[in-house]
């Protein structure tokens, strides 16, 4: 096929955005489940250094993987774009440049293990027995680096094409085959830790295998596409900096909650306990709320690469409405529903009654993050992923700077940081997208 291009004629509705969200919504929700089941699994063992280094390798690679989430964004933008101006063959070249993207990244991080795995360890500050465990799971899956680059590779191409359902699908079924592997292994074979993280592994290498499946059924065949369109220098440039820039915003998204737990911690047991419980709540409204972003993501990111201004203004509208929406709904629950679901999480008195004297702050962090959320996709769609970088990174110096400043006030400082954060990204990706708009769209004329 060459380059060729028919621009395909978008639908902007409010069913349209709600079948994009909702499937990755659900997405998002069974995730949690996979932790859960591993937990469980290796609980049973009746051995607590095993738990604590499975609960600990799935934070550190949490952290490493998704550092290199940009790649799911950055090819679900440009596929996006591809998609709109009906140019099939750029999606296939989009998703081969990015596969070798993954591919480099994810073999770096295998030369990289001993130095990645001195530092995780020594930051981590874990006992003797729990750092062993920890060791022989993460020496093991960190063989899965390019499998899991990959992975998001795949996401971000199904998502970009408005396949919100076969990226549910795909996130769904290596969840599954991951629980099933790890029980066989574990509880099956007897091979403890080592067979949950060969599980994890297997399950990765797996879910590629799946993914080219369903790309294929697709239409796409990025292994037909020519090294010179790989490697042409301008589009391979683009690529290589929109990764950059959001491996930026995303490692500094990670630095702010790092330091909200760590700063919790430092305040003492109850503190820490109750900020974990109320933190579960923001984590759910991100759930509702990430599925916005995604229908945010492939609306604008089509209507830019269909060059139809009227049509990203609406998506822009209906995106933000609908999130914004939702995030008060989500906090409005949290208010009436707050205190029986902090009673559930945990049956301390102290936690509890500390708890529900920060359950305000919680409950207002949908809200406060809505904008945000829906922000973040529009701009991933229309591919501003360097103001996206400069706006996440003023938000964290405000909040750090409210760290700072107001630290005496601890927990509240906290609370108020955070809430800040999530605002001042929203506000400023709002006061600055009509410019980002009227460039993108004059360039295109």
């Amino acid at each position: 096929m060459d380059g060729s291009s028919t621009a395909q004629r978008l639908d902007i509705s409010h069913y349209r955005i709600l079948a994009l969200a909702l499937p990755m919504t659900l997405s998002h929700v069974t995730t949690p489940l996979l932790g859960l089941v591993d937990a469980t699994v290796i609980g049973r063992l009746g051995e607590a250094h095993l738990l604590g280094a499975v609960a600990l390798g799935a934070v550190i690679f949490d952290f490493v993987f998704w550092s290199f989430g940009s790649l799911r964004m950055a090819t679900a933008g440009l596929t996006a774009q591809a998609t709109g101006a009906g140019n099939r063959h750029e999606v296939d070249v989009t998703l081969a440049r990015a596969f070798l993207v993954a591919a480099i990244t994810g073999l770096l991080l295998i030369l990289l293990q001993w130095p990645i795995a001195a530092m995780a360890f020594s930051m981590a500050g874990a006992s003797e027995a729990v750092t062993e465990a920890l060791s022989t799971y993460f020496f093991i899956r960190i063989w899965s680096a390019p499998f899991t680059l990959a992975n998001y590779v795949i996401l971000g191409s199904t998502l970009g094409r408005g396949r919100t359902d076969l990226g549910l699908f795909l996130q769904v079924a290596i969840n599954v085959i991951n629980i099933l592997l790890t029980m066989a292994l574990v509880l099956g074979l007897d091979l403890g830790i080592a067979g949950a993280a060969i599980g994890t592994a297997l399950a990765e290498v797996l879910g590629v295998g799946l993914g080219m499946v369903v790309l294929r059924r697709l239409g796409s065949n990025p292994f037909a596409v020519t090294w010179a369109e790989v490697l042409n220098r301008a589009a391979m440039l683009q690529t290589l900096v929109m990764n950059r820039d959001i491996m930026i915003r995303n490692v500094a998204l990670i630095l702010a909650f790092s330091i909200f737990s760590a700063m919790g911690a430092r305040s003492g047991d109850v503190t820490l306990a109750a900020n974990a419980v109320l933190y579960n709540m923001f984590l759910i409204g991100g759930y509702f709320l990430d599925g916005f972003a995604t229908a945010a993501e492939t609306l604008c990111g089509q209507s830019i690469g269909a060059r139809d201004e009227r049509s990203f203004r609406r998506a822009i509208r209906l995106s933000l409405g609908w999130s914004l929406g939702f995030g008060l709904a989500v906090s409005a629950l949290f208010l009436i529903a707050g205190g029986p679901f902090i009673d559930f999480v945990s049956t301390n008195p102290d936690v509890r009654a500390y708890a529900r004297d920060y359950l305000v702050f919680a409950a207002l962090t949908p809200l406060m993050g809505a904008a945000a959320f829906a922000f973040d996709g529009i701009y991933t769609g229309a591919t501003w992923t360097r103001a996206m970088r400069d706006l996440m990174v003023i938000a964290f110096v405000v909040y750090a700077g409210i760290l700072l400043a107001a630290g005496s006030l601890g927990n509240t400082a906290l609370w108020i940081a955070l809430l800040v954060f999530l605002s001042a990204r929203g506000l400023g990706q709002f006061i600055l997208y009509p410019r980002l708009a009227r460039k993108t769209f004059a360039s295109l004329a």
